[in-house]
């Protein structure tokens, strides 16, 4: 079989073609054993499900031995993976198999998948413990479409792994609402895979892992038990600037965040970590350098941030260590604006937004994770923290940079008139134009190391567009 190009990491890893399938493997420096265990705890699928597949997480597999695992896939369709007992060694390795469940589509039936995982201790140049990681795949797919999706799950798995020993902590058991959602999926496999207990806080009927949360009225035995609270929910602020839709942003925000530090306070908790955002400095700041420590901004969401996070008072007063989470734009392929601007870039029809000359402060999807984390286990963060990238880019820096990671043009101006039908006039002055130059100083203070300081990067790894030694 020829050899493919390497994947360029400083790790190390590499990948054989095959007629049908592929061999992949990569060195990740932790011991075989922890190795083993993370792909063995709740959330390990989530996190390796490459993000710009459909499909989502249905059921995981119980057992690495025997389980059986589920993707919903679009049409109704279910991509089921039995694991085989006769391919599996405690410790290193295990295999799974695409089974049919009886309702699948012609074209589905036809489709056969062998995914057989190797683990191997090896000694790191540097010394200590580390652990090849090898995937072979059976399947009637070439290796030039699967390649994309091991390469972004290797490095998943490196990266965090990573994150788990920088931010080492005894297993918690943490609360989490908003947890269905495109952060609190991605944090919540996170933190299992991590060790902890995650126990999501839903407004319907409880089901196992779950409780019912009342936002009006939140039972005292809500938090019982629970070491730390993560707070998301909240009505997404996209969407036309309407009387209605103002009133469902700020009514989801205010009052029930009071509410739930309220309830952390006298529960006891450790911390209560608040979703915010940097629409607290206003929209219109230009060149500005923006810190935590400068002054709020003015217009709707502004006004909404600062009270937003005004209502997480309770349990900081408390002695309760209380952070708000001030999230820049989120690149996601699942969710937010890379997900509406993909397939117009994908088209060669995108480029530079009214101009482009407007700062964009963002962050990667997996970043925001991090800072989460680091949120949850790390004491010296405390209030109002910057979640965004080292670096700020202009508008036309973004345009390009999305534009270069699909291989297309990004040289059609994008006219103000979509953003406006799409959000009316203040929305699109407070989203699509928002003019924000935001550094995160605080984290940068504490030593904090970002996955995808570089926009580009971030893009690739979430579009399946990673850059590998040896290939354009």
């Amino acid at each position: 079989m020829p050899r493919e190009a390497a994947c360029g990491e400083a790790h190390g890893c590499g990948a054989y073609g095959r007629a049908m399938g592929i061999q992949h493997w990569s060195t990740i420096e932790a011991p075989i054993d922890e190795v083993f265990a993370w792909h063995a705890r709740p959330g390990a699928l989530q996190r390796m499900l490459p993000p710009w597949l459909p499909g989502r997480v249905r059921r995981e597999a119980a057992s690495l031995a025997d389980g059986r695992a589920e993707l919903a896939l679009p049409g109704g369709q279910v991509w089921a993976a039995q694991h085989d007992p006769s391919g599996y060694r405690e410790g290193r390795a295990f295999v799974d198999e695409r089974v049919g469940d009886g309702f699948d589509s012609a074209a589905l039936a036809a489709v056969r998948w062998r995914h057989e995982h190797r683990f191997e201790p090896v000694t790191l140049v540097a010394g200590g413990e580390g652990t090849r990681v090898h995937d072979i795949v059976d399947a009637p797919v070439g290796s030039q479409l699967l390649r994309p999706m091991f390469v972004y799950r290797h490095r998943q798995l490196a990266d965090d792994i990573a994150r788990h020993h920088e931010l080492a902590s005894a297993p918690m058991t943490i609360a989490i609402t908003g947890s269905s959602g495109l952060v609190g999926t991605a944090l919540a496999a996170f933190l299992t895979t991590g060790g902890h207990e995650v126990v999501r806080l839903v407004r319907r009927e409880a089901e196992e892992g779950e409780r019912r949360w009342d936002p009006a009225a939140p039972s005292p035995e809500l938090l019982e038990g629970v070491d730390a609270v993560v707070h998301l929910a909240g009505a997404s602020i996209f969407g036309r600037f309407d009387d209605q839709h103002r009133h469902r942003i700020r009514s989801s925000r205010i009052g029930p965040t009071a509410r739930l530090a309220e309830l952390a306070a006298a529960s006891g908790v450790r911390a209560f970590v608040s979703a915010s955002a940097i629409g607290r400095y206003g929209a219109d700041r230009g060149d500005a350098l923006l810190t935590e420590g400068s002054g709020a901004g003015a217009g709707f969401l502004a006004e909404v941030v600062e009270e937003w996070e005004a209502e997480t008072s309770a349990a900081a007063d408390a002695g309760v260590r209380a952070v708000q989470v001030r999230t820049g734009l989120v690149q996601a392929a699942r969710g937010g604006m890379l997900q509406v601007l993909r397939p117009i870039y994908a088209a060669g029809l995108g480029g530079p937004l009214a101009g482009g000359a407007h700062w964009q402060s963002w962050i990667a999807l997996d970043d925001l994770v991090d800072i989460y984390a680091r949120a949850l286990t790390d004491d010296r963060l405390e209030g109002p923290g910057n979640a965004v990238a080292p670096e700020p880019v202009r508008q036309r820096q973004f345009a390009a940079a999305l534009a270069a990671a699909l291989h297309r043009p990004a040289l059609l101006p994008t006219p103000s008139l979509g953003p406006r039908v799409l959000l009316g006039h203040q929305g699109m002055q407070e989203l699509a134009l928002a003019d924000q130059r935001v550094l995160p100083a605080k984290l940068a203070a504490l030593g904090h190391r970002w996955r995808h300081p570089q926009l580009e990067d971030a893009l690739r790894h979430q579009l399946g567009r990673q850059l590998e030694a040896g290939r354009p």
